[in-house]
């Protein structure tokens, strides 16, 4: 005989003694009321006073792990489960053991543990999804995906838990039984699937992580990585619209990741400026004279002029011609001096490569490309310092009798049509008798 089939007995008993009619309907509300009972004062000594005095500490000490435990309620899933094995203890001393209202409360104690077991965890991963966000180190480690996966596997696992508990059956029985599921589960949760391996593939491999600029023009997503979940992953584009994109198309196809070039610190300036062919010349004595004032030319100058001079008298060139011998070119110190000038620019990162080269000539002009990388990383300053270089390089172009290549528009075009036809009437006026 049981325990419980102890006391009932000699409840029973007592009640018989003292001529108590209706024993066993005072001996079920007996035993309702002992239920109850303990039930509302565990119920108040855990969450009215043990958890809401965690709550007031949390808050008080502003500790990010308090704060994530309260908001996730953590604690208060555990202090559940931990009243439904309290039920299922109860149940086992107080109830006969084969009879069925038994059977019935330990099997809602089942389930109870079983449900707030899976939401405690659920909170609990919740809750070190917040802890990594928190700690610097670990923000962009993408781990929502892993955990969606987690939760996942242990929402399914539950369920057949519980579909064992409601039959009445070993729970091995359920997962021997799952072969003959497995092509309608691949094919239910193949995004899933899918998403959970790309996810890993990405985290192990450091390919991505929240807050990256990601650029992947077949999905039209241009700007900063927000959320990485288990199928999906969030971009929110430089014009502040959002774009979803499949985890596994990651792994599948190619992307461009920019964090790399906010690591560096520098970033790329890679800009031509084309300058008309027909302004290209030899410098004369008098521009040398100029340019020679220019303090970021002057030693150029005068190193260049010395080395050019010296091969000039070797070689015993004729220089009455201008196709003799070598001279400094407009073109060649105009690229000296943009060397010279990146060089002394606070906001270009001396220790990256820095390049002022001549493309091949093109219709529209000669290509002179500044390849260069800017200090601040930020779209705005980055942009800025670009502008502002290149805004002292097309208005310094004419110290060098340089000009830049335009096409002619339509109010070029005009001018020449007025041009002309004042030049008609001019000829008109002068041979009118």
């Amino acid at each position: 005989m049981g325990l419980g089939e102890k006391l009932k007995a000699q409840l029973v008993h007592w009640l018989n003694s003292h001529n108590w009619e209706y024993s066993e309907w005072v001996y079920a509300a007996i035993v309702a009321g002992i239920f109850l009972v303990t039930a509302v004062v565990l119920h108040f000594i855990l969450h009215s006073i043990i958890l809401r005095a965690f709550k007031r500490s949390a808050y008080k000490s502003q500790l990010p792990w308090g704060v994530a435990l309260h908001k996730h309620s953590l604690l208060k899933r555990i202090a559940l489960v931990f009243q439904g094995f309290v039920l299922l203890i109860q149940a086992r001393i107080w109830l006969p053991k084969d009879e069925e209202i038994t059977s019935l409360v330990t099997t809602l104690a089942y389930l109870w543990i079983v449900f707030y077991l899976l939401l405690s965890l659920f909170a609990l991963l919740n809750f070190l999804e917040d802890i990594f966000k928190s700690e610097s180190n670990k923000r962009n480690i993408p781990v929502r995906g892993i955990f969606q996966s987690i939760k996942l596997i242990a929402a399914f696992i539950t369920f057949i838990f519980v579909i064992s508990i409601l039959i009445g059956k070993s729970p091995i029985i359920l997962f021997s039984g799952l072969g003959a599921m497995t092509a309608v589960l691949l094919l239910v949760f193949k995004d899933a699937i899918l998403g959970f391996v790309a996810g890993i593939q990405l985290s192990a491999n450091e390919m991505l992580a929240l807050g990256d600029w990601l650029e992947m023009p077949k999905y039209g997503a241009d700007g900063s990585v927000i959320d990485i979940s288990l199928t999906t992953v969030k971009v929110r584009n430089w014009d502040n619209t959002i774009t979803t994109i499949p985890a596994y198309a990651l792994i599948a196809d190619s992307f461009k990741n920019w964090r790399g070039m906010s690591e560096s610190g520098g970033r790329r300036i890679k800009r031509a400026i084309f300058i008309d062919a027909t302004s290209v010349k030899f410098l004369q004595p008098d521009d040398i004279v100029r340019l020679r004032r220019t303090a970021l030319l002057s030693d150029y100058i005068e190193k260049k002029i010395a080395e050019i001079e010296a091969e000039n008298q070797q070689a015993g060139v004729d220089l009455t011609s201008l196709v003799n011998g070598r001279r400094l070119t407009n073109l060649g110190t105009f690229r000296a001096y943009l060397i010279a000038y990146l060089r002394q620019h606070k906001s270009i990162h001396t220790s990256m490569t820095q390049i002022v080269r001549q493309l091949a000539p093109e219709p529209t002009g000669i290509p002179l490309e500044i390849y260069a990388f800017s200090k601040d990383t930020g779209w705005v300053n980055y942009e800025a310092i670009q502008s502002d270089i290149f805004d002292h390089v097309f208005a310094i172009l004419p110290e060098f009798g340089l000009r830049v290549y335009q096409a002619p528009s339509g109010y070029d075009v005009q001018n020449i049509g007025l041009q002309t036809g004042a030049a008609q009437n001019k000829v008109i006026a002068t041979n009118a008798p």
